[in-house]
């Protein structure tokens, strides 16, 4: 919806100019009027002297007045305003992504801050705000696969879902293969030019129907590239585990089939990266949207509104105003 008087241009502004001449013509009434005050005597009664004015002729100068707005307002439409319609067409092949999250037991492990699960959810809110106008969807896989959302650009109930995932939701396990195949499931019609899946594992491929290179040369085939990210620190990691006396910690060992993860990259034409803490997780996600940016073609379309209507209709009612009033009610005002 245009809204009117936005942006205004003036097609005549030098028109304006000639708002000069009703200005000194006001001016020039009234100075005049001050010289020109008429009197007359009259007795000394009270009652006469503390008479107040007339309703008409406190409007003895109203005619003027309007006068004076009328010609404001024609000299205004002579100079032609326009609204400035101004419209961006940008033509640009969005990027479809899903982002495929491992939500297994070991997610809880602590060597992020507050977790894994909860650091890798946290600045997955952070990519998504990047790829603004992509549509992102969102697969978790533990010892099964599930959609969580399918392929959206309404992010801000991208990252509503995100929050609501947790460890649990799925049989536990890693069935890395049936996160990815789900993932490819959900691009395989895409018309994007290009389709990308961001996946997140912190273990080794345990379960699942499907095996992991065979969803990498499925995703392969229908030109989907895959972004592996192996998470976890070096060596071992803080993990709770519930006891009768409460929560209490081990160290585990931290094992990612990273050989796995680099060959699913490899097939499809992604990348591995391994992300040790959250800077560096922070770093991969920024990597990620460098390498898949595409380029922006920007068409501006400026086109202009007529608005001098308006203008010319008030302005052509004051001076029909003016010219009844002083022929009418007050037909003696100058």
């Amino acid at each position: 919806m245009n809204i009117p008087f936005t942006n205004l241009e003036w097609a005549n502004p030098e028109v304006l100019w000639l708002g000069i001449l009703p200005c000194i013509w006001l001016l020039l009434y009234f100075l005049f009027l001050s010289k020109k005050k008429a009197f007359f005597n009259v007795s000394n009664i009270p009652s006469i002297s503390q008479h107040g004015k007339s309703i008409r002729v406190r409007l003895l100068h109203f005619p003027v007045i309007l006068r004076f707005l009328g010609l404001l307002l024609l000299i205004t439409a002579l100079a032609r305003p326009q609204s400035l319609l101004e419209e961006r067409n940008v033509s640009t092949e969005v990027v479809d992504i899903v982002i495929s999250l491992d939500i297994s037991g070991s997610m809880l492990a602590e060597d992020f801050e507050p977790n894994r699960l909860e650091a890798a959810k946290n600045l997955a809110y952070e990519f998504i705000d990047l790829r603004k106008g992509d549509r992102i969807g969102l697969v978790i896989f533990a010892g099964e696969a599930f959609t969580q959302v399918p392929l959206t650009t309404d992010h801000a109930y991208l990252k509503e879902m995100f929050d609501k995932v947790d460890i649990g939701f799925l049989r536990d396990g890693t069935a890395i293969g049936d996160g990815l195949a789900t993932s490819v499931n959900r691009l395989k019609n895409s018309s994007a030019k290009s389709k990308v899946v961001v996946l997140l594992t912190d273990g080794v491929n345990n379960r699942g129907f499907i095996d992991p290179l065979t969803a990498a040369e499925i995703a392969a085939s229908k030109g989907i590239r895959v972004y592996t990210i192996g998470v976890g620190s070096e060596g071992t990691a803080p993990f709770p585990f519930q006891t009768p006396m409460g929560v209490q910690y081990r160290d585990v060992p931290v094992e990612i089939d990273e050989e796995l993860c680099k060959q699913i990259a490899q097939m499809t034409g992604g990348k591995y990266f391994r992300a040790i803490d959250e800077e560096s997780m922070s770093e991969i996600y920024e990597e990620i949207d460098r390498m898949e940016r595409t380029t922006i073609d920007v068409q501006i379309i400026r086109s202009t509104s007529e608005e001098f209507f308006p203008f010319l209709l008030i302005a052509l009612g004051f001076l029909v105003l003016d010219w009844f009033l002083r022929h009418s009610l007050l037909r003696t005002a100058v």
